[in-house]
């Protein structure tokens, strides 16, 4: 029987310590660490795992320097904690990265106040990254050729840290270690109605993809809906002290610029920082910051243009970068917190908003509701969830944070040694390309092992399944048993990052998508290419 299947039914007629909704970073870091310390935990999302806004990331965790231009000290050495604990705890997964800042005439602090800046962020990070450096015109050109210095002051570079993958399978790890500790977790299940009975809930709940209602209960909730809480919280009949608002953000992915591991920094015309962010083979150009009030976005021209034109006149480039450069897009709401008299909103300069966090405990209707937030900040949210259930009654066992982090380091030396005997990485010999058992690791952990035995099997397992996909088939029976996929776009988007590194075109014309389907879906692999690609494309239909 399938995982999500299975789930759903454990969710028909379940009761729960808590239920939480939303399957974003925040429910799934809260569902982690409840599951993680005992108590029954139901999580339902009514898209994918990961979907929305925290797909549309920049990949990148960081201690927010800038918000030491707002004073926010206390924000910044809370998010400086939070990402040195996450690049303790997922040393493959999350990375220390260079950020080069150029800094022009059009610039808002010259290059010598901006080191002041840099080496007080490390100071404030506990010194656990590298120094930071001050940089000439001339030597950010010799480090960075593809940078235009024509009109640079000069520059910095410091260090954060930023995702290897991408930010969904991330927080799909999070599912997947509180599922494995008991939690249960559907994806595409919405929350229809829910009621109060003798102190607690009753949820009615809706099966999306199979049209499907039920019930169950629970002594409370987690409101983790992300951009949605508000109307969430009006559903359940709360009054908050908080709300949220939306920025729009964009990125643009085109083919690697610079062959540097480093993300590029630089001041856009309106004096907002950008960043060009390494994605393997390739680039991210953003993002912008645009007031927006609703939370479903898409980017438009205007949206293109205004980026390509600030990184044109940033960059040194053979030729300028135009729309038919751009393989793949992604765009999303950031929901800042801010507060209000119970109905309307404070009159605010919404761009001076900093990402930070809100939890609201209403202890007469036990709702907690976590507001804003950012993936750097996910562990502290997890924390506070817990301490907001236990104020709420339900007992928790001590936490040992067992409930993050890869694998021990034991295991994971065991897993390279095999590995290495089965001389795994000679399997492939494309350029540019990192080695099949970084990746494997990285993307699995100890579900790698799995991998490696059905490679010795069958030789075929571990082959790629699409052209120019860095996918084994392995991984595809691995996910189609494991990580709860429901539609094509969940794999294609969220547990790999194929369609944002690899063109529509090209997926379309790429026969391996056939047996992708038929490996995930069995005889459901034609509704699901139907609904995918609108027409299932003659290359495929024809695979």
């Amino acid at each position: 029987m399938p995982l999500r299947t299975r789930s759903v039914q454990k969710l028909d007629g379940g009761s729960f310590d808590v239920l939480i909704v939303g399957g974003g970073i925040n429910g799934a870091v809260s569902a982690a660490v409840l599951a993680g310390r005992g108590a029954s935990v139901a999580l339902v999302d009514r898209g994918d795992f990961g979907a929305f806004t925290s797909q549309e990331s920049s990949n990148l965790v960081w201690g927010g320097f800038k918000y030491l231009e707002s004073y926010e000290f206390f924000l910044v050495r809370k998010l400086c904690v939070s990402r040195n604990r996450l690049i303790k705890a997922y040393p493959d997964n999350i990375k220390p990265v260079p950020f080069l800042a150029a800094l022009d005439h059009g610039s808002p602090f010259p290059p010598w106040l901006a080191i002041v800046g840099s080496t007080a962020y490390w100071v404030i990070g506990s010194f656990k990254t590298r120094y930071p450096r001050l940089l000439s015109a001339e030597k950010i050109k010799a480090e960075e050729p593809i940078i235009d210095v024509s009109g640079v002051r000069g520059g910095i570079e410091y260090y954060d840290a930023y995702l290897k993958d991408n930010d969904s399978r991330f927080v799909f790890s999070f599912i997947r270690s509180a599922m494995d500790v008991g939690a249960t977790a559907a994806n595409y299940v919405e929350l229809i109605a829910a009621e109060r009975i003798d102190g607690g809930w009753r949820a009615r709940l809706r099966d999306i993809d199979q049209d499907r209602e039920f019930e169950c209960t629970a002594r409370m909730i987690v409101n983790a809906a992300g951009p949605f809480i508000d109307g969430l919280n009006e559903q359940l009949g709360l009054r908050t002290k908080h709300r949220v608002v939306y920025s729009k953000g964009i990125h643009l992915i085109v083919k690697r610029l610079t062959p540097n591991e480093r993300v590029l920094a630089f001041f856009d015309d309106t004096q907002r920082l950008f960043y060009v962010i390494p994605m393997g083979r390739r680039s991210v150009i953003g993002t912008t910051d645009t007031r927006v009030d609703t939370p479903y976005t898409e980017v438009n021209d205007e949206d293109r243009e205004f980026l390509l034109d600030q990184i044109n006149a940033r960059l040194d480039l053979r030729k300028p970068l135009t729309t038919d450069d751009i393989i793949a897009d992604r765009t999303g709401v950031r929901p800042l917190v801010v507060e209000t008299d119970g109905d309307d909103m404070r009159d605010v300069d919404w761009t001076k908003l900093s990402r930070k966090h809100e939890i609201e405990v209403d202890h007469a209707r036990k709702v907690i509701s976590i507001f804003g937030g950012k993936l750097t900040d996910c562990l502290n949210v997890g924390e506070e969830v817990a301490d907001a259930v236990e104020e709420l009654g339900v007992p928790l066992e001590e936490d040992t944070q067992n409930w993050y982090g890869e694998p021990a380091k034991a295991t994971r030396q065991e897993f390279y040694r095999q590995a290495r005997l089965m001389k795994l990485d000679d399997l492939r010999h494309k350029p540019d390309v990192e080695p099949l058992s970084d990746r494997l690791w990285r993307r699995y952990g100890r579900r790698a092992f799995e991998m490696l035995d059905e490679i010795r099997a069958n030789p075929e397992m571990g082959k790629d399944i699409m052209k120019n996909a860095d996918y084994l088939r392995v991984e595809l029976h691995v996910a189609a048993g494991t990580e709860m996929i429901t539609k094509l776009e969940d794999f294609m988007r969220r547990r790999s990052k194929i369609s944002q590194v690899i063109s529509d075109d090209v997926i379309a014309e790429s026969a391996g998508v056939r047996e992708v389907a038929e490996i995930l879906f069995g005889d459901q692999a034609d509704a699901r290419l139907e609904e995918y690609f609108g027409a299932i494309p003659p290359a495929i239909a024809g695979a």
